[in-house]
């Protein structure tokens, strides 16, 4: 059941989190945290994505804060580090900030940017943590077929764990898999299962070797591991760069999983300047247990008036959505 909006908005507070690193074209992430019977939880959706999407996240952090989760499996997640599509010379600087990581995920196909400063990023990351690091690119659906074929290609000499969305479709995906098969190099589905309108598809058409999941676009944590249930594949929990209170989510998420066989993209706190609890990851983990955001952080990270405002209204319009299914 939905609880009322006035329940929601009773603690409610919108919170602009800056940023280390310019990461997925911002440099201050917004969020909502409210807390319920269970604890606090964090809507956040992208400020781009239409009321329809977004109430799908709503629907993630009710679960999470109205609901109990299921039991954990495990007490601490592996992370892996997060390298945004900088210059070469800053990898060194990037990873500095994530303790004890032995996985960097690398964002590549970064709009504006060629071939040239992937391969020349990858590589940085390759000499800084050196033969026995894990090394995976995410590409978010940037390169066409051809790109992503000659990218993987030309990347593949740095031993690449997996390529997570290459392309943006599942029929390219499937194409793709094909093709660079004797590299070795698994395919990962990421946006082809949370913005997808069905997200079993990838499995279907056997166009990935393994999904990544996020508790908050996929509606909460039971909702993620139904599908990982259906898909029958290895998934790798990540976050969708939320703040504290969203990372533990994700980490419920990833302590309920049955296997988890790849280090989860959950370390993301280090990328910003200030968070409402400290979340970064720690010899290479994080903690899976809930977190309460800082009552000074809150204060000191609060979002302008205007932009709680907009944050308010569309929780409200989200919720309408709900209430009405």
């Amino acid at each position: 059941m939905t609880p009322a909006l006035d329940d929601l908005l009773a603690t409610a507070r919108v919170v602009a989190l800056p940023m280390n690193t310019r990461f997925r074209g911002v440099d201050t992430r917004e969020a909502l945290l409210l807390e319920g019977p269970q604890g606090w939880a964090e809507f956040s959706p992208f400020v781009e994505y239409d009321d329809a999407e977004a109430a799908t996240w709503l629907a993630a952090a009710i679960d999470f804060a109205w609901n109990e989760q299921p039991a954990p499996l495990r007490e601490r997640i592996p992370v892996n580090a997060t390298v945004p599509a900088v210059e070469a010379a800053r990898v060194a600087e990037v990873l500095a900030r994530f303790d004890g990581c032995r996985t960097a995920k690398v964002k590549v196909a970064e709009r504006g940017q060629q071939l040239a400063d992937d391969i020349a990023r990858v590589r940085a990351v390759r000499e800084n943590m050196g033969p026995e690091g894990r090394i995976r690119v995410d590409a978010n659906g940037g390169w066409n077929l051809d790109e992503a074929e000659h990218a993987i290609h030309a990347l593949a000499e740095y031993d690449l764990e997996y390529a997570e969305q290459p392309c943006a479709t599942v029929p390219e995906l499937a194409e793709l898999r094909y093709r660079v098969k004797h590299k070795g190099i698994p395919i990962a589905a990421d946006e082809s299962i949370r913005k997808a309108a069905d997200p079993l598809a990838v499995a279907q058409a056997k166009a990935a070797d393994l999904i990544v999941i996020k508790a908050q676009p996929l509606g909460g944590v039971r909702r993620a591991l139904g599908i990982v249930a259906e898909t029958g594949l290895p998934a790798v929990v990540s976050s969708a760069l939320d703040t504290a209170v969203g990372l533990a989510q994700g980490a419920a998420l990833a302590a309920s999983l049955p296997e988890l066989e790849y280090d989860c993209g959950l370390g993301t706190a280090a990328l910003f300047a200030d968070d409402v609890a400290d979340a970064r990851p720690v010899r290479g983990s994080v903690s899976a247990a809930r977190v309460i955001p800082d009552a000074a952080a809150l204060t000191r990270l609060a979002a302008s008036p205007e932009r709680r405002d907009w944050w308010l209204e569309r929780l409200t319009r989200c919720h309408a959505l709900l209430a009405a299914d």
